[in-house]
């Protein structure tokens, strides 16, 4: 992950070398060669993603003279990555974005003991169907109301649910039940973006207060609000309210449709949201953009 970023850029080196002096841990180490399992412990996984994210675009800075307040209307991240569009945008510098990352990981893991929480994708249920599942499966066989609730609409019919684990699989019944066309337990280690995730929301409530925030170079789609924000004190607060919130995914790309952005350029790992945008809206023109020969074929581009 990011190794080869790191072996063809300079400025890729700079950035993943940043991020293991904010943790004090050799996270880039860990990224290139493993173990996997470790990696993909939340709080690795998600400074590592904002780590190779944050590589691409000081390489496209160094390398293209891209300037992304000049080059971009928005910046956007899904979930964590609102962290990394914030480190683009230099609201928050990278030592700082790792640092809350590496928190924002290790609180939610701890919010929710092992096996109490759990999340579930609904794929071909809107936000109202999936809310109407997720609230008929609340309710407990014993009488106690349980957390379920959406965490993240990400467009295309495809809703993401969380909460209590024997809320989440009378949803997956219920929904099977209901005519949805797929309904998946998703392999997560905590129920995200519910509000069983308040433990974490409060040490980030912390831990922002203590972080200098700047006003973004160009407006940073909330996650919470799917609309822009510029303010510190907002984007503060709005990252408080992102832990326990629902991720607004296709109503943020809605509303930069709205104003005017035709084209949706994806920086760092995987190509999921370039998917995504293409399923809310087919006109958007969409690029990803995650190893060498993507950034040499951008430049060659522009």
């Amino acid at each position: 992950m990011g190794k080869d970023l790191a072996e063809a850029f300079g400025a890729a080196r700079e950035v993943f070398q940043e991020v293991d002096e904010a943790l004090k841990q050799p996270l880039s180490r860990l990224m290139f060669e493993g173990p996997a399992d470790e990696l993909t412990l939340t709080e690795n996984a998600q400074p590592a993603l904002m780590a190779v994210s944050l590589a691409v675009v000081r390489v496209l800075e160094r390398e293209a003279k891209l300037d992304i307040a000049k080059a971009a209307r928005f910046v956007a991240g899904h979930s964590l990555g609102e962290y990394s569009a914030l480190a683009a945008a230099r609201a928050i510098s990278v030592t700082d974005t790792a640092r809350l990352l590496k928190l924002r990981g290790q609180s939610m893991q701890k919010a929710v003991p092992v096996g109490v929480g759990a999340m579930a994708a609904l794929l071909g249920a809107d936000l109202d169907k999936a809310k109407a599942i997720a609230a008929e499966a609340a309710p407990s066989p014993d009488g106690r109301r349980e957390v379920c609730m959406a965490a993240n609409d990400n467009g295309g019919d495809q809703v993401v649910i969380s909460g209590h684990k024997g809320a989440i699989e009378r949803a997956l019944k219920i929904a099977t039940d209901g005519g949805v066309k797929r309904a998946i337990l998703l392999p997560v280690s905590a129920p995200f973006h519910c509000t069983l995730m308040q433990p974490a929301a409060d040490a980030m409530e912390e831990a922002l207060a203590r972080t200098t925030i700047n006003e973004p170079v160009v407006p940073v789609i909330s996650n919470v609000k799917a609309g822009p924000v510029l303010e510190p004190d907002d984007i503060r607060r709005l990252l408080v309210e992102q832990v326990t919130g629902m991720v607004r995914w296709r109503e943020s790309m809605i509303a930069v449709k709205a104003l005017g952005v035709g084209r949706v350029v994806e920086l760092g790992a995987g190509k999921v949201l370039a998917g995504l945008a293409k399923r809310i809206d087919r006109e958007f023109e969409t690029v990803s953009i995650q190893g060498p020969a993507d950034i040499e074929a951008f430049i060659k581009a522009v």
